[in-house]
């Protein structure tokens, strides 16, 4: 398939999990025949797998065991751990040529996992998040690795792999906020567009406005994280038009959830972002 200068990656957990249960050589398979250039997410331990077919792993968990987003770099209870996690997560990334590892801000309890906690405060959660980033920015950058801080949705409980209900990053300006107030080359935001257009909406005007913050994107369709097809509201050729305006240069991770065979959902995913850029008298934000 030609996808033009557009590199994509298939999203593992997403065919690895029920009901599809495809191991990692399936996968592999898969990507090869559809032109991607990277399964992404992968369990360190079979990175190996990845070479064998001659494909990177474009962003990488953070190490942290679990749901990885639940304790986060917002929370000095969990702070200690999740940098010690993702420091060593950012060597083996290093030494296997991937270019990204994953960050998120936790939860927003005391006790992540305790509601009756109390909350963390918005600007206390944002200063802890971005102190941590600092530290973690410049042991990535040493090694020549790019964090990225991610974005979730709270508003979809209807499954725990669809939303995130208590997750303090939920806001893509208070992501972006945060970003930008540590300023590194190598701390950038993961862009999901589901998540994204869940919480905040106005997709295209945000990959716009923060073109220069943006190291890596996920997609999926919208309502349900399903393919990218005429059955959810998100407009994929308007915004591949659009990443192919601000002249992004990294990988799309594919992460949506099949409901139907998932090789022609994706086959339909890619065809999305086959489009040509925009012409010359596009407005740019």
């Amino acid at each position: 398939m030609k996808h033009g200068t557009m590199k994509h990656s298939l999203a593992y957990w997403c065919l690895n999990g029920p009901p599809w249960n495809w191991d990692l050589d399936r996968i592999c398979e898969a990507a090869r025949s559809l032109g991607c250039e990277s399964v992404e997410l992968v369990p360190v331990e079979l990175w190996p797998v990845l070479r064998k077919y001659g494909l990177t792993c474009a962003i990488a968990h953070n190490g942290m065991p679990g749901a990885p987003f639940v304790k986060g770099l917002n929370n000095p209870r969990y702070q200690e751990e999740v940098i010690a996690r993702t420091k060593l997560a950012i060597d083996q990334a290093a030494d296997f040529g991937v270019p990204h590892v994953i960050a998120f801000t936790g939860f927003k309890w005391r006790d992540a996992e305790d509601p009756e906690s109390g909350e963390i405060p918005l600007a206390e959660g944002a200063d802890h998040t971005a102190r941590g980033l600092a530290e973690l920015g410049r042991y990535a950058g040493a090694r020549n690795v790019t964090i990225c801080l991610e974005q979730l949705n709270t508003r979809d409980d209807s499954d725990p792999m669809k939303g995130h209900p208590g997750y303090q990053g939920d806001d893509i300006d208070y992501c972006a906020e945060i970003v930008t107030q540590y300023g590194s080359e190598y701390v950038k935001l993961l862009f999901d567009i589901y998540h994204v257009q869940i919480m905040n909406g106005d997709v295209i005007r945000r990959l716009r406005q923060y073109r220069h913050l943006i190291g890596h994107i996920h997609t999926a369709g919208c309502p349900g994280r399903g393919e990218l097809d005429e059955a959810q509201e998100i407009n994929y050729p308007a915004i591949a038009r659009a990443l192919r305006e601000i002249e992004y240069q990294g990988y799309v991770g594919q992460e949506f959830i099949p409901v139907r065979e998932p090789i022609e959902g994706l086959r339909q995913a890619l065809a999305q972002f086959a489009v040509e850029a925009p012409d010359s008298n596009s407005v740019k934000g």
